[in-house]
């Protein structure tokens, strides 16, 4: 059955002159059928490089489909289950945002792109887990605001000497508050011949207990690297899915097994061929909102290159 649907896929990404784009935290026959899988950063520039395409086919959350819409206006860009939306992107309000602005009026304001449009539009820069440090060393106040997540806001500021004003205070991902010291001591206990990676959105007690600190698309580098030929992850579970079938001969082990995203997992290939044959979920920005947006998602994208 599942043969028959790639099938079907594969003609009508062909018929509609259509991309797939995944991020690394979908399931397998997901990530097997994307033309490009990626972190958060990797997929903004991909997604910003996509003029041959007319469609594009976003196997992620919300806040991502969101993104390539932005950047791409001219494009029509699907969600295949517009159920997947991601818990952080909600955690931070407009008014929230506007109203630390207001306070702190003469530091910039870095956004997590793990955050919705319209809060977007209010940001000087937007950033990923991949390149916060390097976004927040690039302003020029000693102060930033920074939002939604608290992890990656400590950590950005630990890696750039800069002091983060973080909104909300308890932005957070479940999946990666979720690790503890203890799993890491677990894991060296059992595994003393593995090295252990873990997301910058972690708690810092676990970042300091790592041997690395590092986003997906860093993991996927990492894992590469010859002298590594056993790794437990600590991040989203289907992360070490995709290491495995880029990296045979090595070993890669979740640092816990309930490590999972929920609405990640929602996207199915019957949707995504739903979505190619009825051309659904469409994500839509007001173009306001997009126009204000794009121009922090841009500065990033600037200095990515």
């Amino acid at each position: 059955m599942s043969d028959e649907i790639i099938k079907e896929i594969e003609q009508l990404k062909k018929d509609k002159n259509a991309i797939i784009l995944a991020h690394n935290y979908q399931p397998k026959e997901i990530q097997e059928i994307a033309d490009f899988v990626g972190d958060s950063l990797e997929l903004c520039i991909k997604a910003s490089d996509v003029d041959d395409s007319d469609m594009i086919i976003f196997c992620g959350v919300n806040f991502m489909a969101e993104t390539a819409a932005i950047i791409n206006p001219d494009k029509k860009v699907l969600l295949p289950d517009n159920r997947a939306n991601c818990q952080m992107a909600d955690m931070i309000s407009l008014e929230e945002l506007k109203s630390a602005k207001k306070e702190h009026p003469d530091c910039e304001v870095v956004l997590y792109v793990n955050s919705r449009a319209e809060t977007k539009s209010e940001a000087d820069i937007v950033c990923t887990s991949a390149n916060a440090g390097k976004v927040v060393s690039s302003l020029s106040s000693d102060e930033f605001i920074f939002a939604p997540d608290h992890n990656l806001g400590v950590y950005a500021g630990k890696e750039s000497g800069k002091t983060p004003i973080i909104v909300p205070e308890d932005g957070h991902c479940y999946v990666h508050t979720m690790f503890k010291p203890e799993d890491i001591e677990k894991a060296r206990a059992e595994h003393p011949d593995a090295k252990i990676v873990v997301h910058p959105e972690c708690n810092d007690d676990v970042r300091q207990l790592a041997d690395y600190v590092e986003s997906t698309g860093g993991m996927v580098r990492l894992a590469k690297d010859p002298e590594i030929s056993k790794l437990i992850v600590g991040t989203e579970i289907d992360l070490a899915t995709r290491l495995a079938r880029e990296n045979p001969g090595k070993e890669f082990l979740p640092l816990r097994r309930d490590a999972f995203c929920l609405t990640m997992k929602i996207i199915t290939l019957e949707k995504v061929r739903d979505a190619l044959k009825e051309e659904k979920y469409e994500v839509v920005v007001d173009d306001e909102i997009a126009s204000k947006a794009r121009i922090g998602i841009q500065r990033m994208l600037d200095l990515s290159n």
